[in-house]
């Protein structure tokens, strides 16, 4: 399915509206600033690479509608747009790296027309979305490297293609090692308090034919002391230059078991997910959400009293001394990671 595109006239985004699925596979138009900023708070549209991409679509849209008299009044909203759009969600790298990427082909083109920039603006938008094809695939034949056929894998979250635009990160290994003949048994994290593993891993998996079983977080100890997980494979949000991740929330709990147990544990991600002027893990910023999303949301009755606090944290961030590795389009990385991840090409 296309989770991010254009509508047939070219002045909307329109994307899958991922809080629907499993039960309805429903497409939304996009045509604000506020439209675009609710669907990713709201996670409408979720995962780094999709935010990316989403981010830049609308950015080419949102252009479209500027004022287009003057070139400094035209860079000065669409700076103020841009903006808005970054503080949607903070943690994850990939957004404001799309959204630096399509200001870039703004501000190196004074002498051209309005007109002439929204075009390249659009242009700018589908390298990204083509750019993160081709990663999700190298990705995927990276980590395909790194299992063999019959290996259980746990998965944490969702980065499928339901994440990115194709593959997937972390579960691009296994969607091509079944285009390969290659067939593994995976065990998904249902990830509270959102079900991303439930309502969304599962459903991919399970739609393209492949061995998945659904656990509950709690679930995750048993199943490698079992004997039944070889390898995790998580998505990330940010890797920092150290390379401590942030990824959705219980990530850092599977990665201390999976150390425990010793089974390797690795992170799959997009080069541009490296942000090597994020010294640590301490320095990225964890967006906290409603309380509603614990007590409420997914449930006919709340499960538990309106006046119970509730701690909410979207993210966790993993140690480095817990990832094997690091997978990317650009190759594996391993520690020491303040090196190994400096070889990153941006």
């Amino acid at each position: 399915m296309e989770n991010v595109s254009w509508n047939q006239s070219g002045d909307r985004v329109v994307i899958l509206d991922q809080t629907k699925l499993p039960n309805q596979v429903d497409y939304i138009e996009l045509g604000t600033a506020e439209d675009v900023y609710q669907a990713i708070f709201q996670l409408k549209v979720r995962g780094a690479p999709a935010i990316g991409i989403c981010a830049a679509f609308s950015m080419y849209v949102l252009a479209l509608t500027m004022p287009h008299g003057s070139y400094k009044e035209f860079c000065r909203e669409f700076s103020r747009t841009k903006e808005y759009l970054a503080s949607s969600r903070p943690t994850a790298v990939n957004l404001r790296w799309a959204l630096d990427r399509m200001e870039k082909v703004v501000t190196s083109r004074a002498s051209s027309s309005i007109l002439e920039i929204c075009e390249k603006l659009k242009e700018e938008a589908l390298s990204i979305q083509r750019e993160d094809r081709e990663m999700c695939r190298r990705i995927a034949e990276y980590g395909l490297s790194l299992v063999k056929d019959g290996d259980g894998i746990l998965t944490h979250c969702n980065a499928g293609p339901l994440a990115t635009s194709r593959y997937g990160t972390a579960l691009g290994p296994i969607f091509l090692g079944k285009e390969k003949g290659i067939h593994f048994r995976i065990f998904a994290d249902e990830t509270r308090p959102l079900l991303q593993g439930a309502r969304l891993t599962s459903y991919e998996l399970q739609k393209g034919g492949i061995d998945v079983t659904l656990i509950c977080d709690n679930m995750a100890s048993m199943v490698m002391k079992n004997g039944w997980v070889q390898a995790c494979f998580v998505g990330c949000d940010r890797v920092a230059a150290n390379g401590d991740t942030a990824n959705k929330i219980g990530t850092s709990g599977v990665a201390i078991l999976a150390k425990y147990y010793g089974i390797p544990f690795y992170v799959l991600g997009p080069s541009s997910t490296i942000d090597l002027d994020c010294p640590t893990g301490a320095d990225i910023p964890i967006e906290l959400r409603t309380p509603q999303e614990i007590k409420e949301q997914f449930y006919t009755h709340p499960m538990a009293l309106p006046e119970t606090k509730c701690y909410n944290p979207a993210f966790d961030v993993t140690d480095h001394s817990l990832i094997t590795a690091v997978v990317t389009d650009q190759g594996i990385f391993r520690e020491p990671y303040t090196q190994s991840l400096r070889q990153i090409r941006k």
